[in-house]
């Protein structure tokens, strides 16, 4: 049980490894070989150009103005000055928005931080509950005298936490309602000014029925031109091209190592030609020119590719049912997307398509009815990943504590009982190895999220991000503290009788404060710095531009800044809301801690968003139902918890009126989905008809079907395709022929196809059409 000193050496040692990751930050910012780490999105706007001086040598590496190292925070004022309308030109309305949750986090606790110190730490302070020698079975120290455990049952004082209780959820509802709105107005006002994207005008529908008489593209166009005849423009069907995909991978794997070495022999002073070794990753087998070896396995790997093309060009199997279909107007998108297009609910599902470079394309060639055994098959993965994680958890924070590694290790008793080696132990192990034990889980629910077959990756990410709340939820939050309970109280739970267990485990729950404290200031504070240095970026760049690049071209392609990460920021950020909203009435101890988080993060994202990350898409905050759901049910997960707390006081009298809190919370809830949520979900038809008028007001002469055909065929083609197929591709879509049908009927067609050919574009023309 960590005391005010151990919680103060652990306060120590993480603002002292903060401030050590801002000097170094500070240092290596300044240095010209690193300003395309840490100011990308500079370069990548080609508004910034390579600091590097001509003249004396050490300038070119070691930034000699001793001035600037003076300045060294200057980048957290720099960071804050861009308002947030220039941000969203900057970086896009998903980063501004993200941001915005820190700083509800700060409009939230600030205020609640403020109320609970100025009240309910008094009222649980000035009492002796928790006096050792009255209650010898239940270990506690002088922090947990501030928290709720130190008021005796059926003391008259638990008004107070009640009513504070409604406070802070009235609070909480305030802000949460006046975000909501804020951000609604803000998706619509981006909706309705920005650019022309092909998007816009573009669905997806999935589950095309098969037909015997007409090919996939055929069946799709002659569907679209009956049932959305003044609208319809234009349609790419959707192929399985991942075993092409792979190949290109590889090959631009092998043409990066060709890179290296000849980079390697321009740089020897001798004429020795590299080799290496044939076997497994050159590990061993015959030893060969490594130049030639990698010209000859590109050449081989070249035909692949073109025989792998010529497959899928000539594959009906590759054909998936599936296809994105572009309209004449906004309008006609909005319409198609948010309606139901056949009597059969399970056939021709539309939505709204993901912008070009959201689409996840490995899953475009997933069929629809997979999906859902798919979906089912992670389900159950994902319950037995949560609840036997438990197991692990909870033996390694047994094992981060004092008593634990005494136990384990008895040999290290002298050591560890050494004053600062035990506040160590106790104020800072627990937090490390939890941090160090969910390094690799939003990989693993990632990849989870891919093999359910999500279009898009904005939607894995949600995806992802929605499955690491709900395991920090259940692991890290009650996983914690049930586990916590169980190890620390084991003697009590041994030799009380089972009446007094409930009031042994209600003491104990907010005495885990001290653990969460701890679990705060190294990922939330310590955990936070160390995002600013960007230590893996930048030695992965530094090795590219020594041993692969060559041109300026190598050089951008070398910068990885990374993108916002929804998946792991978000659920991060709702399990301190948690925290926060479970522990204001019952330990405020912990609030200082979450507002410090909070603060430091909304200025260290904020320049990362800002200098850094290059987002990969933009949804125009479609995540923001989610992240407003998760706070409300974090606050209702806090009123349940403090009714539960109360009955173990025996608080009689006073838990009853916590009986609606949660009601009025799913009410408020309810009225937020009803009045925001339609902003984030469809489109309004007369949004989308004011920007079909202006748009033709702008530029009446637009050829919107050759700025829409070729915006979703699958990148692999324009990766390996040629100038030859480019203009094949203009010239076979400009062309107006009538669409050939093999039905003996065409009493469901009104009229002949006037957008597309003889043939409708099928695979046999997208082989030529892929640029």
């Amino acid at each position: 049980m960590a005391t005010l000193g151990d919680l103060g050496v652990g306060a120590g040692i993480n603002i002292l490894s903060a401030l050590i990751f801002f000097l170094v930050f500070a240092f290596l910012r300044l240095q010209p070989l690193n300003d395309r780490v840490y100011f990308p999105k500079w370069y990548f706007k080609g508004l910034r150009e390579s600091p590097i001086p001509s003249g004396a040598f050490v300038r070119k590496f070691v930034n000699l103005d001793f001035r600037s190292y003076l300045r060294f925070l200057d980048w957290m004022p720099a960071a804050l000055r861009m308002p947030e309308p220039e941000l969203i030109d900057h970086a896009g309305l998903d980063s501004a928005v993200y941001l915005r949750i820190y700083l509800i986090g700060l409009k939230i606790f600030v205020p609640i931080a403020f109320l609970a110190w100025a009240v309910l730490v008094p009222v649980n302070y000035t009492n002796i509950t928790l006096d050792l020698e009255k209650i010898k079975n239940v270990t506690s120290s002088d922090i947990d005298k501030l928290s709720i455990s130190n008021i005796p049952d059926k003391s008259p004082r638990l008004f107070s936490h009640i009513v504070m209780a409604y406070v802070f959820t009235v609070w909480t509802c305030y802000v949460l309602l006046k975000e909501y709105e804020i951000v609604a107005n803000m998706r619509l006002h981006f909706l309705a000014t920005e650019e022309r994207r092909p998007d816009q005008y573009t669905v997806l529908v999935r589950n095309v029925p098969p037909d015997s008489d007409e090919s996939t593209s055929e069946l799709v166009e002659h569907f679209f031109l009956v049932n959305h005849p003044d609208h319809y423009l234009t349609h790419q069907v959707v192929y399985n091209a991942n075993s092409l995909a792979k190949l290109v991978k590889k090959k631009k794997k092998m043409l990066n190592w060709l890179v290296y070495y000849q980079n390697k022999l321009s740089r020897s002073k001798t004429a020795t030609r590299p080799l290496r070794k044939t076997g497994f990753l050159g590990l061993w087998g015959k030893k060969v020119d490594a130049i030639e070896h990698y010209k000859t396995e590109i050449e081989k790997l070249t035909d692949q590719i073109a025989k792998e093309k010529e497959r899928v060009a000539h594959d009906p199997k590759s054909i998936m049912p599936a296809a994105f279909v572009s309209f004449k107007t906004q309008w006609g998108a909005a319409v198609c997307a948010q309606t139901q297009q056949s009597r059969n609910p399970t056939i021709w599902l539309t939505e709204w398509a993901p912008e070009p470079r959201d689409v996840y394309w490995p899953n475009m060639a997933v069929p629809y009815v997979q999906l859902t055994v798919k979906r089912l098959i992670m389900g159950v993965a994902f319950f037995f990943l949560t609840f036997f994680f438990m197991i692990p958890i909870a033996i390694v924070q047994s094992f981060a504590s004092l008593e634990g590694i005494e136990k384990a290790a008895p040999f290290l008793k002298p050591i560890v009982e050494a004053k600062f080696i035990k506040s160590v132990i106790a104020g800072f192990l627990p937090g490390i190895a939890l941090k160090l034990f969910l390094i690799f889980l939003p990989t693993i629910l990632m990849i989870m999220a891919k093999f359910e077959g999500y279009p898009s990756k904005s939607s894995l990410e949600r995806r992802a991000a929605s499955r690491y709340y709900l395991f920090s939820l259940v692991n890290v939050f009650l996983g914690s503290i049930i586990t916590g309970t169980a190890f620390e109280q084991l003697e009590s739970f041994i030799h009380q009788s089972a009446t007094d267990i409930p009031k042994t485990i209600g003491v104990a729950i907010p005495m885990k404060a001290t653990f969460f404290i701890t679990y705060i200031m190294v990922d939330g504070w310590a955990g936070i710095a160390a995002e600013i240095l960007m230590l893996k970026p930048l030695i992965i760049y530094h090795l590219k531009n020594s041993f692969l690049v060559k041109t300026d071209k190598d050089r951008e392609e070398a910068m990885d800044p990374g993108s916002i990460g929804f998946n792991t920021g978000e659920p991060r950020i709702q399990l301190y809301v948690l925290l926060g909203l479970v522990y204001a009435t019952v330990t405020p101890t912990l609030l200082p801690f979450i507002i410090i988080f909070f603060g430091l993060a909304y200025v260290v994202f904020r320049h990362q968003i800002i200098n850094v990350y290059k987002q990969e898409y933009e949804s125009a905050a479609a995540f923001w139902p989610d992240v407003h759901g998760r706070i409300i049910t974090a606050l209702i997960i806090s009123q349940l918890l403090l009714f539960g707390l109360l009955s173990t006081k025996k608080a009689a009298q006073s838990t009853p009126f916590l009986i609606a809190l949660p009601v009025l919370t799913l009410w408020f809830h309810r009225y937020c989905k009803g009045r925001f949520e339609p902003a984030f979900k469809t489109f309004p038809l007369q949004e989308a008809m004011m920007k079909d008028t202006l748009e033709q007001a702008r530029d009446p002469n637009l050829n919107l079907k050759g700025y829409l055909q070729s915006a979703y065929i699958h990148p692999v083609f324009k990766e390996c395709g040629d100038e030859e197929d480019n203009e094949s591709l203009e010239k076979s879509e400009t062309e107006s022929v009538i669409v050939a049908t093999k039905r003996q009927s065409r009493r469901n067609t009104p009229a002949p196809s006037r957008m597309t050919g003889g043939s409708s574009p099928s695979m046999r023309d997208v082989e030529l059409a892929q640029p």
